[in-house]
């Protein structure tokens, strides 16, 4: 069996909830894996991993927007810390001695793994920005080429690159698999209801997204407020995994932003989704963008009434679509994971 670290970004929890379903697949297998993470990362996955806490990069929001030169300055401060925290991993792989490392867009193990001449593998769905077909609106010209050029210096020299979308893509560059999205197991345990309430889901909202709600006069339940109130027909709710997922289970669909773990999970559940990327976010952009290509749901840069009103309309559209959602598990990911391992030993 194989010695295996596994570095997670640990920014939200997109990244640290799918890596928990890999490496619980890993260590069912019998390899020996630790984990390097930070922030929300590190706090999710040391409840059940053996697992060191890193520096990591953190973005700035304001208002459902991703402030780059706030995110920069930020960073900057921290440059120390993240020089002794490449050292802490040069000393974690240098003891543990892995056959390989994994990483989920987490930069530490990368550059770890390249100095040490270590095996490098990535698994994410950023990568499909820079090593695949996946189209975008030309006015995101700018924003497409920041994006891609932050991803090809956080990761960078992989060995295999496997990339997790939920819409249709071909690999452009050798070294390449498209694979489907990874699944919580809690959420592969649902059954799926329709009632009658759009459950919404903002991190971090702009104070038109309420405005919009409230004069929509639709029944709606509200995340992501850190609040605990009925407000006609708005609920707002505190944060809480299993309450979430039964209120997930049971909406007739989704508006939220584009991250991409609550996409995947929506349109497995056949929840139609209308998406508001954050702005300046270009991975969100082409997230929303190929949803509405794909006939999933739809998006708009901002959140109107009116748009609210037109994407209702159209959920009998998006739920016939839906019914042909190619729904595999994560069998087919780990499979492709299998063969890696395997060939190590070749």
């Amino acid at each position: 069996m194989s010695k295996i670290l596994y570095g997670v970004s640990g920014e939200g929890f997109g990244h640290a909830a799918r890596s928990k379903e890999i490496i619980s697949y890993l260590i069912s297998k019998k390899h020996q894996v630790k984990v390097i993470s930070y922030d929300r990362g590190f706090d999710f996955l040391s409840q059940f991993f053996d697992t060191e806490k890193i520096f990591g990069l953190k973005f700035t929001y304001k208002k459902n927007q991703v402030h780059y030169l706030e995110t920069m300055f930020d960073n900057l401060l921290k440059t120390p810390e993240a020089a002794r925290s490449l050292e802490r991993v040069k000393k974690i792989i240098d003891n543990f001695k892995p056959d390989i490392v994994f990483t989920d867009f987490e930069p530490l193990s990368c550059i770890v793994a390249n100095l040490r001449k270590i095996p490098l593998v990535s698994i994410d769905n950023q990568h499909i920005l820079t090593r695949s077909d996946a189209d975008y609106p030309l006015r995101y010209q700018a924003e497409a080429l920041v994006a891609k050029l932050v991803t090809r210096l956080l990761i960078f020299k992989s060995r295999n690159y496997l990339i997790l979308s939920f819409f249709k893509a071909n690999a452009t560059e050798d070294r390449t698999t498209i694979l489907p999205p990874i699944v919580r197991q809690e959420v592969l345990k649902l059954v799926p209801r329709q009632d009658n309430y759009i459950l919404v889901y903002f991190t971090s909202p702009a104070d038109n997204v309420i405005g919009a709600l409230k004069k929509s006069k639709k029944r709606f339940v509200v995340y992501g407020l850190n609040k605990k109130i009925d407000e006609g027909l708005i609920s707002y709710r505190l944060y809480d995994q299993k309450n979430f997922l039964r209120d997930l289970s049971g909406a007739k669909a989704i508006v939220a932003n584009a991250g991409f773990s609550l996409i995947s999970e929506s349109l497995y559940l056949g929840k139609p989704y209308l998406a508001i990327p954050a702005k300046l976010q270009f991975e969100q952009v082409l997230n929303a963008y190929q949803l509405g290509k794909s006939g999933y749901g739809d998006w708009a840069k901002e959140l109107t009434v009116a748009k609210i009103k037109d994407f209702e309309k159209k959920l009998p559209i998006f739920e016939k679509k839906l019914a042909s959602y190619p729904r595999q598990g994560n069998k087919v990911v780990f499979t492709e994971v299998d063969k890696i391992l395997k060939s190590l030993k070749k």
